[in-house]
């Protein structure tokens, strides 16, 4: 059945390549329907890729080859909550060891220029926190970081 909203994301060229290292990488991802152009359009010829139909951690996406009229900005991220380090580990080092870059505060980018939050759990515990020195001091520790260290985040929590 189709969703009633689905996230359409503008690629240049290279929708199937992105939905493909995405379905890899995170859980709760794949790679559905490829659908190819029916004629000739401005940023491809006829049998070229035009859309490709995934999921992103179950998020109902499409990715359409629009050709490089428009580029992904900050201003549209996927956040991703993570378990532990490992997990953050695990998808920071993917995304940034695949032609990614590294940001600030837990995030980066992809090689396609998609903007990822892998964001620890405890980091978003620590922003809810009651007590507003305790997210203040979380909040005071995550802007130092560029991923997020869970054990300074804890550390942080904790008030050390």
């Amino acid at each position: 059945m189709q969703p009633k909203n689905t996230v359409c994301l503008w690629f240049d060229k290279d929708a199937e390549a992105a939905a493909t290292f995405y379905a890899q990488t995170f859980p709760d991802s794949a790679v559905g329907a490829v659908h190819r152009a029916p004629g000739d359009y401005p940023a491809g010829k006829q049998g070229d890729v035009l859309t490709v139909e995934f999921t992103v951690a179950g998020i109902p996406c499409v990715g359409l080859n629009g050709g490089a009229a428009f580029k992904h900005s900050e201003a549209f991220s996927f956040q991703i909550a993570t378990d532990d380090q490992a997990e953050t580990d695990r998808l920071w080092n993917a995304i940034v060891g695949n032609g990614g870059q590294e940001s600030e505060c837990g995030w980066c980018k992809d090689r396609w220029g998609l903007s990822w939050q892998i964001t620890p759990r405890v980091l978003l515990e620590g922003f809810a926190d009651p007590d507003p020195a305790v997210a203040k001091r979380v909040f005071e520790a995550m802007m130092t970081m560029k991923k997020i260290d869970v054990a300074a985040i804890e550390a942080a929590r904790r008030g050390g």
